[in-house]
């Protein structure tokens, strides 16, 4: 079961709700109000009650405004002579009363403007110990909420007679993370959420860098590691106050949820089943095993792993490698037998015919795979290469050297057949590699890397390589900067994006293939048509197929283009056209001219020249591939060099933009950022350089003590 199915468990029975909003949720540093937190979190009560939910609010805050408002108005009435004394402390009782005045009118002021009602109600301590009030605070919710009445509880800290924090086992509480645990128990609550200014419950401060969220507390794994920071910067409580009133509601059988007041929708998204902030489950142990290995953990493992593999000889990784290929033609078997009930429910699931094409892992495939391994492990070894000497005085020599990047992640959808590339292509760059293949593949993902797994001798450890099986992993990895060096999404569109938009980690990759062909007028007309019926026919799936065919004007009266077009739909394919093309043609207008079709479709559109399809490519394309088909070659060198694309062809079907066909034996992916790689990326993608520099005692000093030459060496 995946981390994330325990939130949709129990989130699908949930209909009473208490949320608990902390004083630094409901205040800014300087003690004001924080109106637009606050706006937002009454936005989201007001859509969850619409929605059927129950909504009890528990609120803090009342001490700190009230201490804020009444320092200002000492302040205007003080003397220049009193403000030079000492200052007193002001009362914290007279702070609460006059803090929860203010706080109160703000609440009503929000839910009036959402059409909705709130009421307060102001509690001690000893208030729990009369059953009678009990019995009638019951009451009194029920008919509250039966009218859609946001209730909103605050600790009556004003009259409050308790001089200080305590606990007992009777169920009084303390602070208001301790009220909102006992209100949840006794209005029968079915989830208790606390809002507070962090993400949810770390294993340390949160300001520590090497500090992680947990995203499930399990008490016999958690109890004794983590170590609590400051409390928090205003209000009585803090983390520790927290985690204990949950873990109080948790062993009595309610969910409780400790996430960020601070982030957009994250109640909506709570209970949405989202994977966010921490939760606290009387079943939780049974969900998650204690000794799972979370994000961090996999992926510096996957470093040290790698550090490993760095040591090794080249002749032994080239060995590795041998034994992955000999493995995946060993155990084609199990890998089809899986691969087939990935590609069966996928069917049924209803899956676009492109992405279950990407699926299939049929036999000529595997040896295809297993061969272009062989190739990998064959290449001459890419770290320590010396790339440039130079000689910066006597007896003092600078080399630039390659070297592995380190951890990389590769998030990827659909094709299984990318797990044994990609991880064939880290073992000969010397890179540990993290990989999350789509749910989709997930059984062909599985037993391709126990495959290679278990080929990596312990020398090196199987954690080189690290399989992600959580979609709500990714988020935690994502965060890794200090860990992970670059992440190459190979996916969709909006996959891309939502990690180009997530994290701090360079990404490599490519958001669309929309690849081009231009048949130009010079074009021998017979191989233009075997071009372009094989860059749209080969394999209409992959990211460098056709998806737009551009058309020199001239040939419409040669008579190519409508023969073209009858070549293209005999083969099954559906056209569309452009604004020049489709009232000529009589075909269907394009939606947009920026399309991925990935499937036997593709837009026809007609140019005036070699110029017009520059400018089309550059303002419709992804800067992935696109071909010219042209005999003029002062045309084609045109062409070559003004469209801004990481492959561009001349007289050649895009097809040929794929690592295994560059001769790079396999690749991460195709990338159309503008960093160290461009197009299909190999081995040389996966590589960075390091600085090595060998002196024989050589001393700065200001520069006096060295007489620099800066020459150039043979390398």
């Amino acid at each position: 079961m995946e981390n994330a199915d325990p939130y949709r468990h129990f989130i699908k029975d949930v209909k009473r709700i208490i949320i608990k909003v902390g004083t630094a949720v409901v205040t800014r540093r300087d003690g004001r109000l924080a109106v637009g937190k606050l706006g937002a979190v009454c936005e989201q009560i007001k859509e969850l009650s619409s929605l059927g939910y129950e909504i009890i609010l528990v609120s803090s805050g009342a001490v700190g405004l009230g201490r804020q408002r009444l320092r200002y108005r000492k302040l205007i009435n003080s003397s220049f002579a009193d403000l030079q004394k000492p200052q007193v402390e002001l009362d914290g009782k007279a702070c609460a009363a006059v803090g929860q005045n203010s706080l109160m009118a703000l609440y009503d002021t929000l839910f009036s403007q959402l059409d909705m009602t709130s009421a307060q109600l102001l509690v001690t301590d000893n208030d729990f110990r009369d059953k009678d009030f009990r019995k009638q605070l019951t009451e009194t919710m029920k008919s509250l909420l039966s009218l859609k009445v946001i209730p909103i509880f605050n600790e009556n800290d004003a009259v409050s007679t308790r001089k200080a924090p305590y606990e007992d086992s009777s169920g009084i509480f303390w602070d208001n993370d301790s009220l909102s645990a006992l209100l949840a128990l006794e209005l029968k609550a079915d989830l208790l959420i606390l809002l507070s200014d962090v993400e949810g419950l770390y294993s340390g401060p949160p300001s520590d860098p090497r500090s992680k969220l947990i995203h499930t507390y399990i008490k016999e794994k958690h109890q004794n590691e983590i170590t609590f920071g400051d409390k928090s910067r205003v209000g009585r409580g803090g983390m520790t106050a927290k985690v204990k009133a949950s873990i109080h509601a948790a062993e009595a059988g309610i969910p409780v949820v400790i996430t960020s007041g601070y982030a957009a929708q994250n109640i909506i998204k709570v209970l949405q089943g989202q994977r966010i902030g921490t939760l606290f489950h009387k079943d939780a142990h049974k969900w998650a095993p204690v000794n799972e290995v979370d994000a961090r953990e996999m992926a510096v493992a996957a470093r040290d792993c790698s550090r490993r593999l760095q040591a090794l000889s080249s002749e032994e990784k080239k060995q590795i490698l041998l034994k992955i290929a000999d493995a995946l033609e060993a155990h084609q078997k199990e890998i089809r037998t899986e691969n087939e009930a990935d590609v069966a429910d996928a069917q049924e699931a209803g899956y676009e015919k492109s992405l279950v094409a990407r699926l299939v892992l049929k036999n000529d495939k595997l040896a295809s795979l297993a061969n272009n391994i062989r190739i990998i492990a064959n290449m001459e070894d890419p770290i320590g290469r010396v790339l440039k000497r130079t000689e910066l005085a006597d007896g003092l020599v600078l080399e630039k050297t390659s070297s592995p990047l380190g951890v990389l992640l590769i998030v990827f959808e659909s094709r299984p057949d990318a797990l044994e590339e990609i991880a064939s292509l880290a073992i000969r760059s010397g890179n540990g590699l993290l990989l999350k293949g789509g749910k989709e593949a997930k059984r062909s993902n599985a037993i391709l890397h126990k495959v290679i797994t278990e080929t990596i001798p312990d020398t090196v450890g199987s954690k080189l390589i690290g399989l992600v099986t959580s979609r709500a992993e990714i988020p935690e990895l994502l965060k890794l900067d200090d860990v992970i060096d670059l992440v190459i999404p190979r996916g969709s569109n909006k996959l891309v994006s939502q990690i180009k938009s997530s994290t701090k980690i360079p990404v490599l990759g490519h958001a669309d293939g929309i690849c081009h062909v231009y048949v130009d007028k010079s074009a021998d007309l017979e191989m233009a048509r075997r071009i372009v019926l094989d860059a749209k026919i080969d394999y209409p799936a992959g990211c460098n197929a056709m998806e737009t065919l551009l058309v020199h004007k001239d040939l419409i009266e040669k008579g190519w283009l409508n023969n073209i077009i009858v070549d293209l739909r005999t083969e099954g394919v559906t056209l569309y056209g452009g604004p020049n093309a489709s009232p000529l043609l009589n075909i269907p207008l394009a939606r947009t001219l920026h399309h991925e079709y990935n499937s036997l479709a593709c837009t026809v559109e007609i140019v005036d020249d070699v110029y017009a399809a520059i400018d089309h490519i550059n303002h419709y394309g992804s800067a992935h591939t696109d071909s010219i088909v042209a005999e003029d070659h002062e045309v084609a060198n045109v062409f070559l060099g003004q469209v801004d694309s990481a492959a561009v062809f001349h007289n050649a079907s895009t097809r040929f933009s794929d690592g295994a066909r560059f001769g790079l034996g396999a690749e991460v992916g195709i990338s159309t950022s503008r960093i160290h790689a461009r197009g299909p990326v190999g081995v040389d993608g996966l590589l960075t350089t390091r600085w090595i520099l060998k002196g024989s005692g050589q001393i700065v000093d200001g520069d006096k003590a060295v007489s620099y030459t800066h020459k150039d060496l043979a390398i």
